[in-house]
């Protein structure tokens, strides 16, 4: 089945097109505007094309039995709910990361976790959504979503194949960009079954990427290899900062050599078409005995 390119911003997601870098700074600003606005820094420096958030109204989003766990934090001992409204970014902020991201020249748009967080990234005008792993059986989501009528990219990890067909269905396959994920942290190799790329592209007919969650370069580069259409990555400012992604995030120097190796792969791909390139006239005129 051959899939259509999908719009996102001014980027084209799809075959034929250069893979779509989506730098996720998650919530791995850790609740400060300045630590986001420096790692949009990074992911304009890296030559990204994306930045992703998450947006969450924690009194929803937060499982009942987590809500008062006692939780160690940089701002002293609180229950996980308290540390979720402390990290959580309001309006001003979204306010201050859409007028940023658009000065650097980059897409934002963040993985909404309830149906009010929905409406509150519709209110910042986001160009696309993205539905995080943990979101893919909740079908209520799904609906809101869909009737955004905006771009819709479904990470897939943690899923099985008949919960992602459940998904696909409610959200229907039209500027639907998919993204094949193994939801620990970080990811070992051994689990990154990166041939369901083809898989999820053959069965929907849709765009298919790699949302990576491993340490080092090398599967995501592979991703991109057997042909991810886009690619997503944790991003942070040093790995050793307190919070529960910045040890499978990439560094900024890790994320410039990546999308750097990125483009060199896909520019080795080429087309598929046989041809003697100029460059080896010179050697076959040299070393061939027969013509």
């Amino acid at each position: 089945m051959s899939e259509k390119a999908v719009a996102i911003g001014n980027h084209m997601v799809g075959p034929g097109h250069p893979s779509y870098v989506i730098a996720e700074i998650g919530i791995n600003h850790n609740g400060d505007i300045d630590v986001a606005k420096k790692l949009i820094d990074v992911a304009a420096v890296s030559d990204c094309q994306a930045v992703k958030f998450q947006k969450r109204t924690p009194d929803i989003s937060t499982p009942e039995a987590q809500k008062n766990v006692q939780r160690e934090t940089p701002w002293g001992t609180m229950t996980y709910l308290e540390y979720k409204h402390r990290v959580e970014f309001g309006d001003d902020e979204y306010t201050e990361i859409a007028r940023y991201s658009k000065e650097k020249g980059l897409d934002w748009f963040a993985s909404p976790w309830d149906v009010p967080s929905v409406e509150f990234l519709e209110r910042h005008n986001v160009i696309a959504h993205k539905i995080a792993s943990a979101s893919v059986t909740d079908i209520p989501l799904l609906e809101a979503l869909k009737a955004t009528g905006k771009p819709l990219i479904l990470s897939t990890g943690m899923s099985t194949m008949d919960e992602i067909d459940t998904a696909v269905e409610t959200l229907g396959t039209d500027n639907l960009v998919l993204m094949h994920a193994t939801s620990t942290y970080p990811l070992d190799p051994a689990e990154a079954n990166l041939r369901m790329i083809h898989t999820l592209r053959e069965r929907f007919g849709v765009p298919v990427g790699y949302s990576g969650h491993e340490t080092g370069l090398q599967v995501s580069l592979a991703a991109v290899g057997l042909g991810a259409n886009a690619l997503e990555r944790h991003i942070t400012l040093d790995r050793a900062m307190w919070g529960t992604d910045h040890g499978a995030s990439l560094e900024p120097t890790g994320l410039t050599r990546l999308v750097r190796d990125v483009r060199v792969i896909e520019s080795a791909l080429g087309d598929g078409i046989k041809r003697v390139y100029e460059s080896e006239e010179g050697p076959r005129q040299k070393l061939r005995r027969a013509v």
